[in-house]
């Protein structure tokens, strides 16, 4: 069996079996694309399958770049220290064992994405320009185009692959929507999938989910319109284990798309943080400036503080979809004309794109879904609890993000988790294909309320149909994608507690009555096994977070004992609270 070849090294011809492996990759972000490169160079059979085009992923719209301590760090900077932020922003619910892989292995792989294309952007010296980010204690984050690092990773990837699947290397399947995980006994041995009004299967020796987040669960988000939990529902009908699913980290500030156009239809726009400290301040819908109630460093508090805040804010104004708005024309004002266009010349094309002068004109904003730190239960190579299926990337749960993700870990986490699936899949690891799966439920992590909420919900996915009921409890509502992104984050977003996931568990559990995924047909349109695939993620979010009654990192419950134990204010028409302690102290 052929072994991965060093990922920072050109690679020595492979010599290929009469009948190689094949590796069925279901997903093309830096995860799917960078694993599916690795395993072809090893000699590997290799099948890509994605829902959209080969572009279309979380990664291309990472602004962010990549953190990683080099062979030649900034002074001052050590893998150890890497390793401290990432469990500091985890909140302590990190495996510390998966931190010290991924801080320890950066290098390699950050190697290995350089040998397939990605240029990364270099200081005056020549050398790597290394960033420093928030809660990173020094400048480790590589940038590929400055704010469009995501985009620049992926067209290099692509352009790789295409060349590979050319050289008869990889097959790519577009287009192709992932409806099922087929088995052999108790191993996925391959998958079904829908394409071109049919439904077709291939069938491999592992699958590797690589399938990204599930953002299109909430009414905003930062995700593109394929991030609909697809292969969080695709393992967890295979029978593997998942974990840490009450955990989703909220970015405070993203564009509203205009009324007339859907939030699924709308290119995502995170405005970035960098636009407050600049100066930019939040404004509610009567004009008024609000973060100072919030916290002492109004608008330049943490990322969830203020979001967290935003959404207090609107609920106490009766409005928990709404939106508030952020004014930057206070420093077009204060730093003279054309700043803005020259500090933010991407945000100043892309907000005029969507018909606003943000020089002269309030930005509609709010809370928006931006990443899952739970997942698709593994281990350190990538192996779920059923033989022969694998997972990386932010469908995964490594344990590496904790209860809140350290900026720029993310898409290290794709890659060092991608590489290490193929080489557990070629046999090149201790975990090789003999080793036995994951075991499910096992450890603290696993052990978390949402790997137990697994078992809870496993009851609760098989009760009797309902029809859902209205929240006033008088009419039925009817199912629609709108509606359960509504609910989800009125009642199980950015703010939570025992009465709202009640009520959010009551409509999910009607709904699923009558969106069950045996009623979609195996060939039938994209959007209804979309829908089925989010309505199951929302259920198991929902019940995870029912079952962790404290708050912990990117998971707050207004009534978790820390926080009613200071509560200074109840809303009025909600209730919900506002623990001024919990917000000044975060």
């Amino acid at each position: 069996m052929t072994a991965i070849p060093a990922v920072g090294q050109t690679r020595a011809a492979a010599d290929r079996s009469p009948s190689p492996q094949r590796l069925i990759v279901v997903g093309s972000g830096i995860a799917g694309l960078y694993a599916a490169l690795l395993a072809a160079e090893a000699g590997a059979d290799v099948v890509v399958l994605t829902k959209g085009a080969l572009a279309d992923s979380n990664t291309f719209y990472a602004q962010g770049g990549i953190s990683a301590v080099l062979d030649e760090p900034a002074p001052g900077d050590t893998v150890a220290a890497h390793i401290a932020d990432t469990l500091a922003a985890g909140a302590g619910h990190c495996n510390h064992e998966a931190v010290r892989v991924l801080c320890t292995e950066a290098r390699h792989d950050i190697a290995g994405l350089v040998r397939f294309g990605v240029h990364f952007d270099q200081d005056h010296d020549g050398g790597p320009a290394l960033g420093l980010e928030a809660a990173h204690s020094a400048p480790r984050i590589l940038h590929a185009g400055g704010d469009a690092t995501g985009a620049g990773v992926v067209h290099a990837l692509v352009t790789a692959v295409l060349s590979r699947q050319a050289a008869g290397k990889i097959r790519l399947i577009g287009h192709a929507l992932a409806t099922e995980l087929v088995k052999s006994g108790d191993r996925v041995t391959g998958v079904r999938y829908s394409h071109g009004g049919r439904s077709l299967a291939i069938r491999g020796d592992a699958v590797l989910l690589a399938t990204g987040g599930a953002g299109q669960l909430f009414a905003q988000t930062t995700n593109p319109a394929v991030a609909t939990a697809d292969g969080l529902a695709l393992a967890w009908r295979a029978g593997a284990a998942v974990a840490d699913l009450e955990f989703f980290q909220f970015h405070p500030t993203c564009l509203v798309p205009a009324r007339t156009q859907a939030a699924s239809d709308a290119d995502p726009l995170l405005i970035s943080e960098a636009v407050r400290g600049e100066g930019a301040i939040l404004l509610d819908s009567r004009g008024r400036r609000f973060m100072p109630e919030y916290h002492p460093d109004a608008e330049l508090a943490p990322r969830d503080v203020v979001s967290r805040s935003i959404a207090l804010h609107l609920a106490k104004l009766g409005d928990p979809n709404g939106h508030v708005y952020l004014d930057a024309t206070v420093i077009e004002a204060a730093k003279g004309a054309g700043f803005l266009a020259r500090r933010f010349p991407t945000l100043s094309a892309r907000t005029r794109a969507a018909g606003l002068d943000w020089t002269r004109e309030l930005v509609p904003v709010a809370p928006a879904a931006h990443y899952w730190m739970g997942g698709v239960a593994t281990d350190l190579h990538a192996r779920t609890s059923v033989p022969g299926l694998y997972a990386a990337g932010e469908v995964a749960c490594t344990g590496v993000q904790g209860a809140n993700r350290l900026a720029s870990n993310s898409l290290l986490e794709g890659l060092v988790f991608g590489r290490r699936a193929v080489e557990a899949f070629l046999g090149s690891s201790s975990a090789g294909p003999s080793a036995p799966a994951l075991p499910p439920r096992t450890g603290n992590r696993l052990a978390s309320s949402a790997a137990g909420a697994g078992a809870h919900a496993t009851t609760a996915l098989s009760g009797p149909p309902e029809l859902p009921h209205g929240f006033d409890g008088t009419e039925p509502a009817p199912f629609s994608r709108d509606a359960l992104r509504r609910v989800m984050t009125a009642k199980a977003g950015v703010l939570r507690n025992g009465v709202l996931l009640g009520e959010a568990g009551a409509a999910l559990e009607g709904w699923a009555g009558v969106v069950r995924p045996e009623l979609v047909p195996l060939d039938g349109d994209a959007r209804g096994h979309e829908d089925a695939n989010l309505l199951l993620a929302a259920r198991l979010l929902v019940d995870a977070a029912r079952g962790r009654t404290e708050s912990l990192g990117a998971h707050y419950r207004s009534d978790s004992p820390a926080e009613t134990a200071g509560l200074h204010e109840e809303f009025e028409d909600t209730c919900l609270t506002r623990p001024k302690a919990s917000l000044v102290h975060d």
